[in-house]
């Protein structure tokens, strides 16, 4: 029998028209996308729940993004190719990922170029559109359970991807598909509740700078009028922070009123390592360790720890957990 596929159309890039570049409606793009599907393939395409640029989309959309494939799994749709914008592609990818474990077969992928010329008559004369498009839909009838990206050739394991160049065609780097990755095999149904806490999520993130302890403390208090759920702190090197006894109490004083502190590091590959002495005191601090996949990975298991656990207290104690 042949394996159905389901195409859902997001947004991006590649459903772009017209100079300046602007999205086609998607009532009018999806018949032209069935158009260059090859004709061996059982494809049915779909809107997704939420159509814009991928520089606006947030947790939200990712998620009615994951109910409407858990909804087409119900159909006996068990394999899925999303087209997204490639801003926050990383992220979309690394939240399905979270979300749907192996409990399907999904590549996700966009373009830098979009499929149709200017008039939106036909397919663009240059694109890498309709390249990426081939390969995930060629990829998702043999790879195995997973969510994928597929990008200019290539093939990664979703959680491990980063986006490396804001133009050229080689734009994504990761764990190759072919090669071995402990990514998340956990799925979770979502339900309408979870998509409505998701918008009071709040994440900030703040990439350390070579400054003085003493401004630092500063922006600390700054943060601690109004802190966020999670606060991420992104170190030097293998996570290396420089702190004093007025900073750590600082640290506690964010975890009592809820809010979790995140070491990371805005070093772009590696593991954290906490053999440094000026690391140490993370081991009995109120932080958290970033030990994800990638900066997308980490704020996929940040929203799935909020959205699975009601206090600040258990996503601390289940940090490690997932």
């Amino acid at each position: 029998m042949m394996k159905k596929i389901a195409l859902i159309y997001m947004g991006g890039t590649f459903g772009c028209v017209g100079e300046p570049l602007m999205p086609m409606p998607e009532q009018d793009f999806l018949p032209l996308l069935a158009k260059i599907i090859p004709p061996h393939l059982q494809v049915e395409c779909f809107a997704a729940p939420s159509i814009k640029d991928s520089s606006a989309c947030t947790a939200t959309d990712w998620l009615k993004l994951v109910q409407q494939i858990q909804q087409l799994q119900l159909n006996s749709f068990q394999h899925f190719v999303i087209i997204h914008g490639t801003d926050t592609l990383s992220y979309a990818a690394a939240t399905l990922a979270r979300f749907l474990g192996h409990s399907c077969h999904a590549i996700i992928t966009g373009s830098q170029y979009p499929l149709l010329n200017v008039e939106g008559n036909d397919t663009r004369e240059f694109t890498d559109a309709t390249g990426n498009l081939y390969l995930a839909l060629e990829q998702v009838l043999t790879l195995p359970t997973g969510v994928y990206l597929a990008f200019h050739e290539q093939v990664f394991h979703a959680q491990t991807t980063l986006k490396a160049h804001t133009t050229e065609l080689d734009a994504f780097v990761g764990v190759k598909a072919n090669q071995s990755c402990q990514t998340t095999a956990d799925s979770l149904v979502i339900q309408n509740e979870y998509i409505l806490k998701a918008t009071e999520l709040c994440i900030l993130n703040l990439m350390l700078q070579p400054i003085a302890k003493e401004q630092l403390i500063l922006q600390l208090k700054n943060i601690l009028l109004n802190p966020p759920n999670f606060l991420i702190l992104q170190g030097f090197g293998t996570g290396n922070i420089a702190v004093n006894d007025e900073i750590l109490m600082l640290f506690e004083q964010l975890y009592q009123k809820k809010c979790l502190p995140i070491i990371s590091t805005q070093v772009t590959f590696g593991q954290l390592d906490q053999r440094y002495a000026v690391s140490s005191w993370i081991q009995s601090a109120k932080v958290l360790i970033n030990d994800c996949h990638s900066h997308a990975d980490l704020y996929a298991k940040v929203l799935q720890i909020y959205l699975k656990y009601p206090s600040h207290e258990q996503w601390f104690a289940n940090w490690h957990q997932h």
